[in-house]
């Protein structure tokens, strides 16, 4: 993209008060005069930090800016000359999204905003508006900044009230007499935002799409309160400064007050950190919890009067907020435990922490909470105490004494580890714990009145209202989507609405988003109204609860304004299996929804960019959409880590320091294959340096036997194989091999022949140690790692033999050994438990050939078949029968949603249709189809610069000719290969 060099001469500004507030809406307001003959080329250029959303005369012009690091924020330029009144008063105007706590795509900074509007005289650019001190600022009255964390990796779940704030507050003749002046921070260049750059791709679609139907309804009853903690920022203040897991040693208490005795219930709705409960003194035992995991609900007897509440907090949070509801059938009321509690504080209060620590992957730390298991994740768990004791802190024995607390009269003793929560870390409710748990719930017949909210026909639906409950029905839109909810309704003032987005649900059973708080609520102002979501969710279902409802909803329609990178789907591929044609369906729309403004892993749980994740997830890219714009800029975001290591962090950018090597390596990878895709010579020579940088400090964890011996999160895959975070791990082993290798190559491309030997050297020793070290004679295999102890593994893994195989490891017998190993995985290897490992896989089997692709193509059936038997219109994160990286083992998977699954839509292409380039950008290609058991297949594969390949083929006299049709542009070298063993009718055509 081509970006106009901007002077500066706009100010950041912001308001009052804290220089960073936690979950913070902020809006601001310019009026100005556009003189009579305009402002030619007017265009508007800004950035704000964390988000914005901008406004010109009334029409939202965009949302921005791009995830970036904060020493590099991106800014957005907009042409706004079309939207200026000529000779009159015109306003722009621009909210601000301020999360004041770091996450998963953002480091916190403070709250700023900066604006600069210039037009065209005389070919000249002229500054015509900018931020100052004239600007106007109000915090946003309507949204409640203490709603809840959506998750540790993301900002904030929405809350609005449209009663308390107007809708045209961006309007010319809003009366801003309440607003106050902005505040003044300092020029472009302040500090923590010391250069600003211009955004490298284009802005995202925002399409209209509408539900299919009404899928369910039900009468429900909530249960009588709920709120959504935040016991991490509550328990280590600075922990907002950061996205590193902590550990933390406490309590958290409050009083629950009845007039009578009484039976409640205490619901753990997501535990978070809670590890146990005592009410009154008395310690909850474990069988008297009920519920599905994580769901944990407890019956517990109230005495008159006041019953103390208290809750251990002990373990390693990571940001997930504790979703907790009480509910009982008389009135209560929650109240402080201390008498002194302010107006700004919760009813509940912290005691502790007793000891906390930071946990990060690849530092070796020697925290005295690190030696007990819970609190080291990077350790053997047989090497840690099982329990705390006297030696984790030294006030341990405050610690255990704080558990025989029956009274908040008995605080006093521990009056120094006391304080009171914030109003801002205690939500008003938990819209995920009432989406969840509810008092009653009955199932009632849709009338078909009702589905007129997913019909774009003007009729509305009357949500259908029942005395003493409120209304919940669930709305399918189909497939998965990912972007901002948007609705129109007509309700009295106070009616409340609910909304719940997930992903999954089968027979009237819901896989609800543990972990993630996909909820909105909106509170109604007085008649019809419409309201578009400012904060990006994705989901299939959405959950709507209606409340408080002081007459019939009206209900407009709901709708969802998807949002991602813009693509054309130039990629096709059809083929004579109706079960791999959905396959390849899935793969696309999965790839489409995990690429916004860098590829994610997911639109719903996280929405953040993992390194490793996008190797893949670019050549499924390159084949499907033809995308280059989005890899450039998600390989060059990921150097700008080596402030937090020299090994390059696995998400970025983020507040979490953590290190994949295997992510690094497939950074790496990336950026060789993104130069061969595209034979953008300059983007080699730009990223050499990083790459050798990163590469000699992973040298140096080299053990004397020449093998890579780090500490860090050494993942490959979601299943049970022995990955240890601290030892030999053999795949990324084998896997810096094939770095090594690669990064030779890129050294020739980019002159640096010196660089290049060296490069190859240190592949072959490497590899020479691999078999020396980590080849099992007695099993014929790779073991899967040796711990940092010297202990070898005894696990064997088919991740492990995959690898061996697809990087080049194993050779003669061994190779031969692994080949075996891939037509028919032993049982007794631990089995690929991802779509993501299965990439490797099918990478494995594409090397061997025909025989390989038909395994190849067998496996996709198998697993992705079983998506499809689901109903499933995206790729699932992870495979059924594995227990990690969910809530509970029970469920299918976590996310159903997730790019790295998405392989079927490059090797088809790759393979079955067998287009692949023979030279860099593309200059000459390769047809060589692989059918398989297939009769016929069509499909195209985009070029990267310009044009593509289509291609035809079709199997006649039973199977020994094969008809091929190629279409490709003439500046194309394209050589063509019939399977052996076939003849061949070829029809080539040049464009």
């Amino acid at each position: 993209m081509e970006h106009a060099v901007i002077n500066w001469q706009a100010e950041w500004i912001w308001g009052e008060g804290e220089e960073s507030p936690r979950n913070t809406w902020r809006c601001f307001r310019r009026t100005f005069e556009v003189p009579a003959e305009g402002w030619g080329a007017a265009r508007l250029s800004l950035t704000a930090d964390s988000r914005y959303v901008l406004i010109v005369n009334g029409t939202q012009v965009g949302r921005g800016p791009v995830r970036s690091w904060p020493f590099e924020l991106a800014y957005d330029t907009y042409d706004i000359e079309h939207l200026l009144y000529k000779g009159r008063t015109n306003t722009i105007a621009v909210m601000v999204i301020h999360f004041g706590v770091s996450n998963f795509y953002y480091l916190r900074g403070r709250g700023g905003l900066v604006v600069q509007v210039e037009s065209d005289c005389n070919g000249q650019s002229k500054v015509e508006l900018v931020t100052d001190e004239t600007w106007k600022t109000s915090l946003h009255l309507g949204y409640d900044n203490r709603s809840g964390r959506m998750a540790c990796q993301q900002g904030f779940a929405e809350r609005m009230d449209a009663r308390a704030w107007p809708t045209a507050w961006h309007s010319d003749n809003f009366d801003e007499s309440a607003w106050t002046s902005a505040v003044l921070i300092g020029p472009v260049g302040t500090e923590p935002w010391s250069k600003l750059v211009p955004r490298d791709i284009p802005f995202l679609t925002e399409e209209l799409v509408w539900p299919v139907r009404i899928e369910s309804l039900h009468q429900v009853k909530p249960v009588a309160w709920t709120s959504s903690i935040d016991i991490r920022n509550q328990l280590v203040p600075d922990s907002v400064n950061h996205a590193n897991p902590i550990g933390y040693v406490g309590y958290i208490a409050t009083v629950i007050r009845v007039r009578e005795a009484a039976n409640a219930s205490i619901g753990l709705v997501e535990a978070g950190c809670v590890k146990a409960c005592y009410v009154n003194g008395e310690w909850l035992s474990e069988d008297r919890y009920s519920g599905i995991l994580p769901e944990r609900y407890a019956d517990i007897d109230l005495k008159a009067g006041d019953n103390f509440l208290l809750m251990e907090t002990t373990g390693v949070d990571h940001g997930r907020a504790l979703q907790l509801g009480i509910d009982c059938d008389i009135p209560f009321e929650l109240i402080s435990p201390i008498g002194d509690a302010g107006a700004a504080d919760s009813s509940f209060i912290s005691i502790g922490p007793f000891a906390s620590c930071v946990v990060i992957d690849h530092l070796d730390t020697h925290e005295a909470l690190h030696a007990y298991q819970g609190f080291n994740l990077f350790a053997a768990q047989e090497d840690l105490k099982e329990e705390l004791d006297a030696e984790a802190f030294p006030a341990f024995s405050t610690y255990l004494a704080i558990r025989k607390i029956a009274s908040s009269a008995e605080l006093s003793t521990f009056r120094e580890w006391i304080r009171p929560f914030p109003l801002e870390l205690v939500s008003r409710d938990s819209i995920f714990a009432l989406s969840i748990w509810k008092k009653e719930s009955q199932s009632q017949p849709i009338p078909y009145s009702l589905q007129q909210a997913v019909i774009a026909s003007g009729t509305p639906a009357i949500v259908p209202a029942y005395e003493g409950a409120d209304t919940e029905f669930i709305i399918d839109f189909g497939r998965e989507l990912s972007g901002y909810i948007q609705f129109e309704v007509d309700a009295s003032e106070g009616s409340i609405l609910d909304f719940y987005g997930f992903e999954y649900m089968r027979d009237g059973w819901r896989q609800d988003t543990f972990h993630l708080d996909n909820t909105l609520r909106y509170t109604c102002s007085q008649g019809r109204q419409s309201y578009t979501s400012f904060v990006r969710r994705g989901f299939r279902y959405l959950m709507v609860t209606a409340r408080n409802a002081g007459r019939p909803i009206k209900l407009y329609g709901v709708q969802m304004l998807q949002s991602n990178y813009p693509v054309a789907e130039v990629g096709k591929f059809q083929c004579s299996d109706a079960l791999l044609n959905d396959i390849w369906q899935i793969s696309k729309h999965t790839t489409r929804l995990c690429m916004e403004d860098t590829f994610v892993d997911c639109p719903a749980y996280e929405q953040v960019f993992w390194v490793g994740d996008s190797r893949n997830e670019a050549l499924v890219n390159y084949y499907v959409f033809g995308a280059t714009e989005i890899v450039e800029r998600c390989l060059r975001l990921v150097p700008g880590s080596r402030t937090q290591t020299p090994f390059y962090v696995d998400q970025v950018p983020s507040g979490w320091s953590s290190v994949i090597p295997n992510w690094t390596f497939f950074w790496a990878l990336a950026c060789c294959e993104y130069f061969v895709h595209t034979g953008d010579e300059q983007f080699a020579r730009d990223m050499w340096p990083h790459i050798r940088f990163t590469l000699e400090h992973f040298e140096q964890k080299l053990d004397e036997r020449g093998l890579l011996f780090i500490k860090g999160w050494n993942l490959l895959d979601w299943a049970p194989i022995d990955q240890p975070n601290h030892g030999v791990v053999t795949h990324q082993n084998m896997i810096l091999v094939k770095t090594l290798r690669s990064a030779a190559e890129l050294a020739k491309a980019v002159g640096e022949v010196g660089d290049a030997t060296v490069y190859e050297g240190k592949a072959l020793r490497l590899s020479q140690a691999i078999n020396a070290h980590l080849w099992s004679e007695e099993r014929g295999a790779y073991l899967d790692c040796i711990h940092a102890n010297g202990r070898k593994s005894d696990v064997f893994s088919m991740q492990t033999q995959v690898i061996a195989y697809l990087c080049g490891i194993a050779e003669g017998e061994r190779a031969e050994q692994m080949k075996t190993y891939l037509f028919a995985p032993p049982v007794d290897f631990v089995q690929i438990g991802s779509p993501f490992m299965s990439f490797f896989y099918y990478e494995a089997l594409a090397q061997i050939g025909s025989s390989g692709v038909e395994r190849m193509i067998t496996d996709m059936r198998y697993h992705f078949g079983q998506m499809i038997d689901y109903d499933a219109t995206t790729c699932w994160e992870m495979y059924p029968n594995f227990a990690e990286n969910r809530a509970n083992p029970d469920m299918l998977t976590r996310s159903h949603c997730h790019a790295w699954s998405a392989a079927p839509a490059y090797f088809l292409g790759a393979n079955v249709l067998g287009v692949t380039a023979a030279d860099k950008g593309w200059r000459k290609v390769v047809v060589a189809p692989q059918p398989a058991d297939l009769q016929w297949a069509r499909g195209t594969v985009p070029l990267p610069r310009e044009g593509r390949i289509d291609v035809a083929w079709r199997l006649e006299e039973d199977g020994r000719v094969m008809r091929l049709q190629v279409r490709a542009p003439r500046s194309v070298e394209v050589e063509i290969r019939i399977p052996d063993g076939m003849d061949g009718i070829v029809e080539r055509h040049e464009v």
